[in-house]
């Protein structure tokens, strides 16, 4: 390998390719003729997993970063891949340069591959060991090798270089990299020789591309699950495919990382008639999962331990805190609080655990995530680690921290419906809501885990500081879930008081979400508990809520009897508020009845008493309520101004939904005036912010009127995907009634279109579920429309008799226009099919 010999005296040592390197010449110049092939014992790269899924897009960025061509698109030829420990990183280098290694006259030198250990105290490679070891490799003899750690750089990129002049480019592959002090050495200087670094660090301080991998994506996790046990056990292998339901959720409790996902088909390997329920069902145990994801030399648990085994006192702390947290995320400032010190000095810390992928960044600057697997390691290092009273302790100051925080940002909501003026620590409504919606899914995990922390007050007190900022935001899953903590945590503590409250603040989600039953169920357990303690004003207010209900369920004479029960009691209270709000409603089953004199009357002394009070929010809704009652009985100019000082309220207030709302009324006054495309305009605008409320029920009204809207147009066409849209909201929210008023005016549509078919089916849908609701009135006009539907096709003896039952049922129900229409209807028909 090195010809060496004396002339004249002078020792002389030749350097094939031209390398010369003084600092090995003891006297003279060496020679060193380079192998024709690097020793494999030394250089062998391990072979790439049979097995790989879900990391096309960057195996093809690392394929065409290697292109000995020099196109790749960014130019970098060192990359750098990162993430947490099990998700891949090595896996993924291996398939990029076993796949170069593969392409004729790319890398004709062969590949250096070295493992770093840069996490194994006892196995990490120094840079200067490093080099020594792939100087070897490359041909150089250990008495050539310098002993100084710059020297064996210069000479390793030396040779480097020499290997691509001579046409045989070598491909670098450093792995399980720590830090970017101890692989930046062993970087190349020359761009034909490209490298590939992984680590668990972010490298940032590297001339390099960085990349961080996440876990796979459900659909990636379970073909791997897949491709692994069928490697594995042979083409016979069908779990995953006979049971993907199973599948997915052990792709779920493996957190989607691939370690845990090779382990868990290594156990399923191992026996062929293990169902895969039965592994979910031992990986479910969450005391248990890490320690079971576990076969031979691969374990989860270990691998998490290499990462955690560097981190210092302060960041090991703070990372055994974390999970102590029930929500999925973590502010800074709510790590600060469970870490008890300084917002800056938790920042630092978080960044430094981030750099290690023992936690990532969330979506936005300040927050932070914990894959799965990992919270459940931290959790155990916890218990282990830290004492009961550490641990109580920061529970504590970050659950004050919530509620408090929580306090302070739901004032801004309540100043509109409530004397409750915006407290501190928040500038505007804006800022506020920025906090909550960050910060809602944490606040609802809090609640859900306030038993198991020894909190049991912290539902109740959310629901109350929350209560504006939930209703006019509209998040009605949560509050129920904070309702239902609240009531679990009041049984629990046996609170009467307590469960009474929250039974009450679960009910207007209920409402909302058209669970009437439900909502009527925990109303009347209110009433009786305010009832059995002598609470009359509570009782009261109890029994407004039951009334709207009980009219929603369109219970009317029962809904009207229990409202004037409310109004007794909240005038025997002074209770202006409830007496208005006991008014509104008992107008609404005015309104539902088309008595519309009386509903504009209860609405206008409704009204009143919210002026009277400065109560705007409650003026806005009674505004609205007043605009389609005046809608419904022809005085459009009075409802357009109704409607329009509605608008302007909600706005006031800040309800998106609210103003949506009186947008939506308007559009049905405009409508009537022949304005259509105004009409359908401010329906328009109402349908986007339901949806964007998340407001599926009120949605649906929306569409059905700007349906409506199209065919008074005589846009019939159009009207066919608006209509059918609302038919699917309403189903969505259970809500019988407005499913059938959307497919009535659906078929109404489809007979314009000379779809007769259609329209005959739509409208039998339509007068069956307005049966079952009870609702005679409509249920008539909707057997009026099928008999227009079936005279459309032929079929007048059918029609002739749903005309004339559907008469005096309109009659009955005070709809004198609809009942002579029907009349007159019937009387033709009577007349054609005679003749």
């Amino acid at each position: 390998m090195a010809d060496f010999g004396e002339q004249n005296g002078v020792t002389r040592n030749g350097i094939s390719g031209g390398v010369f390197y003084s600092a090995v010449v003891q006297g003279g110049h060496v020679t060193l003729n380079l192998p024709e092939k690097l020793a494999p014992a030394l250089t062998g790269l391990p072979a790439a997993a049979a097995t790989f899924t879900g990391r096309e897009a960057v195996l093809r960025t690392l394929t065409e970063a290697l292109r000995p061509d020099g196109t790749a698109p960014d130019g970098h030829r060192v990359h750098a891949i990162a993430g947490l420990p099990g998700v891949g990183k090595t896996e993924l280098v291996l398939q990029a340069a076993h796949h170069a290694l593969g392409q004729d006259g790319w890398f004709d030198g062969g590949v250096l591959f070295i493992d770093l250990f840069g996490y194994d105290p006892e196995r990490r490679l120094t840079p200067e060991r490093a080099l020594g070891d792939l100087l070897r490799a490359l041909g150089i003899p250990d008495e050539h090798v310098p002993a100084e750690l710059q020297d064996r750089a210069r000479l390793y990129r030396s040779v480097l270089a020499t290997y691509a002049d001579q046409g045989r480019p070598v491909l670098l592959v450093l792995d399980n990299a720590r830090t970017a002090g101890q692989v930046a050495p062993l970087l190349p200087a020359d761009r034909r020789v490209p490298a590939l670094v992984t680590s668990r660090h972010t490298l940032a301080g590297l001339e390099a591309r960085l990349h961080d991998l996440s876990v796979l994506e459900e659909a990636e996790a379970v073909l791997l699950l897949s491709e692994v046990l069928g490697k594995a056990v042979g083409p016979d292998e069908r779990r995953v495919a006979s049971a993907p339901g199973d599948a997915a959720e052990l792709a779920v409790l493996c957190g989607f990382l691939p370690l845990a996902l090779r382990i868990a088909a290594a156990l399923l390997a191992d026996l062929p008639q293990r169902p895969l329920s039965s592994l979910a069902g031992a990986l479910k145990d969450t005391r248990q999962r890490l320690g079971r994801l576990s076969r031979e030399d691969l374990a989860v648990r270990a691998a998490f331990a290499l990462s955690y085994a560097h981190l210092d006192a302060e960041q090991a702390r703070l990372f055994r805190l974390l999970p102590l947290n029930p929500g999925p995320d973590v502010s800074t400032e709510s790590a600060a609080r469970l870490s008890d010190i300084d917002a800056y000095r938790t920042e630092e810390l978080l960044q430094d655990l981030a750099r290690c992928h023992l936690i990532e960044p969330g979506a936005v600057y300040g927050r932070w995530r914990m894959h799965d697997l990992i919270r459940l390691y931290a959790d155990e290092r916890g218990g282990a680690q830290d004492g009961p009273e550490e641990r109580s302790g920061a529970v504590a100051r970050l659950l004050n921290h919530y509620v408090g925080t929580a306090w302070d940002a739901g004032s801004h909501f309540a100043a509109g419906i409530s004397s409750v003026q915006p407290r501190d620590g928040f500038a505007t409504q804006d800022e506020a809501r920025a906090w909550l919606d960050a910060e809602r899914p944490n606040l609802v995990a809090a609640a859900s885990s306030a038993l198991a922390l020894g909190r049991p007050s912290v539902p109740q007190d959310l629901l109350i500081r929350l209560y504006g900022y939930l209703s006019l935001d509209r998040h009605f899953a949560d509050w129920i879930t904070l309702g239902t903590a609240a009531l679990a945590c009041a049984r629990a503590t046996a609170s009467p008081a307590s469960e009474a409250r929250a039974l009450g603040m679960l009910t207007d989600p209920l409402r909302e979400l058209r669970r009437f039953e439900e909502a009527r169920t925990a109303l009347e357990q209110v009433v009786a508990h305010h009832r059995a303690a002598g609470d009359r004003p509570n009782e009261g207010g109890a029994l407004v809520d039951l009334g709207l209900v009980m009219s929603e369920l369109r219970m009317f004479d029962r809904a009207t009897d229990t409202l004037n029960q409310a109004i007794a009691l909240l005038r025997e209270a002074g209770d202006r508020r409830g007496e208005g709000a006991a008014l509104t409603n008992l107008g609404m089953i005015c309104l539902n009845l088309r008595r519309f004199d009386e509903a504009v009357a209860l609405f206008t002394r409704d009204i009143d008493i919210c002026v009277e009070l400065g109560d705007r929010h409650g003026e806005a809704h009674t505004l609205g309520n007043l605009g389609a009652t005046l809608h419904k009985a022809d005085r459009p100019e009075e409802a357009v101004e109704a409607l329009t000082r509605a608008r302007a309220a909600y706005r006031e207030t800040g309800d998106a939904h609210g103003e949506a709302q009186a947008m939506n009324n308007l559009g049905l006054v405009l409508r009537r005036a022949g304005r259509f495309d105004e009409s359908a305009e401010a329906h328009t605008g109402a349908i986007e912010t339901f949806r964007r409320t998340q407001a599926p029920h009120s949605e649906g009204l929306a569409l059905n009127n700007l349906g409506i809207t199209l065919i008074a147009a005589e846009r019939f066409a159009e009207a066919v995907g608006p209509l059918e849209r609302a038919v699917e909201r309403f189903r969505d929210t259970a809500d019988l009634h407005g499913e059938a008023m959307a497919l009535v005016n659906l078929a109404t549509a489809l007979l314009f279109l000379a779809r007769t078919d259609e329209a005959i089916t739509t409208a039998s849908h339509a007068a069956d579920r307005y049966g079952a609701t009870g609702d005679r009135h409509d249920e008539a006009l909707a057997r009026c429309v099928l008999a227009e539907a079936l005279a459309a096709a032929g079929r007048g003896a059918e029609a002739l008799p749903l005309l004339t039952a559907a008469i005096p049922v309109l009659r009955e129900t005070n709809d004198a226009h609809y009942a002579d229409a029907a009349q007159e209807a019937r009387d033709l028909l009577a007349q054609q099919l005679q003749s």
